[in-house]
């Protein structure tokens, strides 16, 4: 069985454009929360649990060396 965490990008609004633009930082719910990021809960994804560091943030090395697997 595959072990994956529900995780989620923080977004930013260009202020040139208005469209919403990816910061870079993926977490989880409670780490985004506990740090004061504002999600969208309508908008996750789902990672290998063994990519989430011990911060519930995404491993960025991990994750460039392997798709994101976006069609789970």
């Amino acid at each position: 069985m595959l072990n994956f965490t529900k995780v989620y990008d923080v977004m930013e609004v260009d202020p040139d454009t208005g469209k919403a633009v990816w910061t870079g930082i993926t977490g989880t719910r409670a780490a985004l929360q506990r740090d004061r990021f504002t999600i969208d809960p309508k908008v996750a994804t789902y990672c290998p649990t063994d990519w989430v560091d011990e911060r519930g943030y995404l491993d960025a090395e991990l994750a460039r060396k392997h798709r994101r697997p976006w069609s789970i």
